[in-house]
């Protein structure tokens, strides 16, 4: 994509980027370390570090960056090499799906860190995000490394794995309120910390393997595989099924009750490689719309 970036005394200045609105990014349930400040500016933290991003006209005001840190990091991290309206393009041409994207039209998935991105989705297990949201919250600011103070409010970092594999499963389950979880946090992240598991390889796998590798580890099922394959690995064919995916394509695509192993084939045979996105835009949609509630 191309775009400009002007500098001004203390931010940047994004001129001329589509297809990126931070509401429809940061609020579409694919992560859970940001916030929304009271002048709907958002604030991010990724990697040990912090941005604050705002949309005014059609420009964006980016705090806490530097120009070579956002084309270093944060370009990658928002997708901007992937060109959405191609894609938006392709996935239109299904009524429903041309209706979800004009409703989340600035939607992008985020490139997250793979780990950090394993035990979040282990946590939202059977959870809302808001209480994920603060269980994440809760482990970076007792385990992780202080970034620095924005608008009054200290950041951390999200831990290594060796931070959370050397506490006992009870002190997880009472310091971060994650409760059945926590045996699954421990020992998830004493295995990537001894090397007992790769995460790293699964760059190198297809999603087929690489859903095989990661439901080998507690706590990660069918569901939560696709979330983690989809925003930390780039694996597009990922179709994540929940609550609000499964009210969707019930309503919109079965117009009956589905099979667990039906929702979870939907994606791939409906939407081909793109079957990622079209999970994003259709989840974003049928939550904030209500559908099938």
């Amino acid at each position: 994509m191309t775009y400009r970036i002007e500098k001004s005394r203390d931010s940047l200045i994004i001129k001329g980027l589509k297809d990126f609105k931070p509401s429809h990014i940061f609020e579409c349930g694919q992560c859970f370390r940001w916030k929304r400040e009271d002048d709907n500016s958002y604030t991010t933290i990724a990697s040990g570090r912090v941005i604050n991003i705002k949309e005014e006209d059609h420009d964006f005001i980016v705090k806490g960056t530097t120009l070579e840190d956002w084309n270093g990091f944060w370009h990658h991290y928002f997708d901007l090499d992937r060109d959405y309206s191609k894609i938006k393009k392709k996935l239109s041409k299904d009524p429903i799906l041309d209706e979800a994207i004009r409703f989340g039209y600035g939607m992008r998935l985020l490139n997250q860190d793979p780990y950090e991105t394993i035990i979040s989705f282990i946590i939202s297990a059977n959870n809302q995000i808001p209480r994920i949201k603060s269980a994440v919250e809760l482990i970076s600011t007792d385990l992780g490394e202080f970034i620095l103070n924005y608008n009054g409010k200290d950041y951390y970092s999200f831990p290594q794995p060796d931070k959370l594999a050397s506490k006992s499963e009870e002190y997880i389950r009472e310091k971060y309120r994650v409760g059945f979880r926590a045996d699954r946090i421990r020992e998830v992240s004493r295995r990537i910390a001894q090397g007992e598991f790769d995460h790293q390889c699964i760059f190198d796998f297809d999603h087929k393997n690489g859903k095989e590798l990661l439901t080998t580890l507690p706590g990660v099922g069918p569901k939560v595989s696709d979330c983690i394959l989809l925003f930390a690995y780039d694996k597009s064919e990922a179709f994540p099924v929940d609550v609000w995916v499964k009210r969707v394509m019930e309503y919109f695509y079965f117009k009956r009750n589905a099979t667990k192993r039906e929702l979870e084939e939907s994606g791939e045979k409906l939407f081909g490689d793109l079957a990622g996105f079209a999970q994003q835009y259709l989840f974003y949609y049928a939550r904030e719309m209500g559908i099938g509630k």
